[in-house]
């Protein structure tokens, strides 16, 4: 029974040590009875998914490998730009006619006089042609277009789509977490009220127990030990009693705070399954639909991804380029130069430092990596699926096996009363009959609890949550 106690009480204090400081005011979901709001298991299901920070933080990080995928779109498309530029030159470019042939290799002195002296009246201005100004003002507008890249772009988009996956699944993940530790937490609120009701009943006996005994020791009917035996059972039972509520009040601050709000008790009571659910067909559903399974799928998609793009370092890429002048100086080489121009280029990589090889090779690992992590979460999965099942069917066996020691416990308890009324039996056999009742309701509350986490847990894993849903639902109409 203490073991029992201790297991529900630890994990109510580990999870208001986990749980951060609520920031949100949600709306109440269900009815309230002095300001504890009353939530069905759906409710607060529904509240979990409107004000989980950790969701809310998975769903951004869906969102920013989204707008990643986007950006990748662009690849697709031409680039265009306006360009601008100042140059300023050591001196104009310019071309004086004297430096070419024939006038180059003329020899004045050996021309006639008259046409001599009329070469040398020729100002030397005359001969020199300015090309460019000494300062240079361009404008123009440049586009380039790759039409092939060896495959660089459409893995490199694959690689993005693959990230998406990856983020989402990873949300799928943590929706599956934050389920089950909803679970533990909701019902151990129940299994709480439960456990506090059953040490009250039991401090209602044994006070009616303890004020009987001294009834009987005063006419002489009982030992002054069998009255002392009653009193210290009474006393213990309500520091019992006490610990329950405290436990008690921890769970229900450990549930409020999970759902951000100020007070949260439980509607949805603990329940059992009629019939088990199929081993082989969780296993299924596990093998097909599980997050982690289809997050490393997305792993092996992005590795292969980065092989197609490290190969394409060795293909040529052809691009379609042009260039319109938007404003150039006044000058003779702005009037020969043309305004626009376009034209198809290829580089072939011969020779580069980037180590693609070698690149190669790690994303050939990472694929690699990938298959046989994938392998081992499957075993791991598949392990798990059948632990949880195995400790869900333990449990119910608990559960049907203590339903037949609490029928027992309970003739026990009316014997033991019966006979104690009458002087034949001491008051340490009737106070042994009422813990041993308390001790079997604790054990099967316990045992019903495991049942119903060990139920989610199986649920989650193989992706049925809203299958769990329904079974609570069910249980609180009845």
């Amino acid at each position: 029974m203490a073991q029992a106690e201790r297991s529900v009480s630890d994990a109510a204090a580990r999870a208001i040590l986990t749980q951060t400081t609520p920031t949100h005011t949600p709306q109440p979901m269900a009815t309230q009875v002095d300001g504890t709001t009353a939530l069905k298991f759906a409710d607060a299901w529904q509240q979990l998914l409107n004000v989980s920070d950790k969701l809310q933080a998975s769903v951004q990080e869906v969102n920013r490998a989204t707008a990643q995928q986007s950006a990748t779109e662009s690849l697709n498309f031409p680039s265009l730009s306006v360009n601008g530029s100042y140059t300023r030159l050591e001196q104009p470019i310019e071309l004086d006619l004297r430096d070419l042939n024939p006038l180059a290799s003329l020899d004045p002195g050996s021309l006639p006089p008259a046409l001599g002296g009329a070469i040398g009246a020729i100002p030397g201005s005359l001969f020199v042609t300015p090309f460019t100004e000494q300062d240079i003002f361009r404008a123009s507008l440049q586009a380039m277009w790759p039409i092939y890249t060896g495959g660089r772009i459409s893995a490199a988009q694959a690689i993005q789509a693959a990230h998406v996956i990856e983020k989402q699944q990873q949300h799928q993940l943590s929706t599956r977490d934050l389920f089950v530790q909803l679970v533990e937490r909701y019902y151990a609120v129940s299994v709480s009220h439960a456990l506090a009701s059953t040490k009250a009943q039991l401090v209602e006996s044994l006070t009616e127990h303890a004020d009987h005994a001294i009834k009987l020791e005063q006419q002489g009917q009982i030992a002054k030990v069998e009255r002392l035996n009653a009193q210290v059972a009474l006393e213990n039972a309500k520091v019992d009693h006490a610990s329950a509520r405290r436990q008690l009040e921890m769970t229900q601050i450990a549930l409020s705070r999970m759902l951000h709000q100020a007070s949260v008790d439980t509607a949805s009571p603990l329940f059992l399954l009629p019939t088990p659910p199929s081993l082989p067909q969780l296993s299924q559903l596990m093998l097909t639909q599980h997050p982690a399974l289809k997050l490393l799928e997305a792993k092996e998609a992005q590795a292969q991804g980065l092989i197609d793009v490290e190969k394409g370092g060795y293909r040529p890429t052809v691009f379609l380029y042009g260039n319109y002048t938007l404003y150039e100086d006044d000058s003779l080489f702005a009037k020969v130069e043309p305004d626009w121009m376009v034209g198809v280029g290829v580089k072939v990589p011969l020779l580069s430092r980037d180590g693609r090889s070698g690149k190669v090779e790690a994303a050939k690992s990472a694929l690699l990596q990938a298959r046989y992590t994938k392998a081992q979460t499957q075993q791991d999965l598949s392990l798990l699926l059948d632990q949880s099942y195995r400790q869900l069917q333990q449990a119910e066996e608990e559960v049907k096996s203590l339903d037949l020691s609490l029928s027992l416990a309970h003739e026990n308890k009316r014997l033991r009363d019966l006979a104690f009324s009458q002087g034949l039996s001491t008051s340490i056999e009737k106070v042994d009959a009422e813990l041993k009742l308390s001790a079997v309701a604790t054990q099967q509350l316990a045992a019903r609890y495991r049942y119903v986490v060990a139920y989610a847990k199986l649920m989650a894993v193989s992706g049925q949550l809203d299958e769990f849903i329904g079974r609570a639902r069910g249980a609180q109409e009845k």
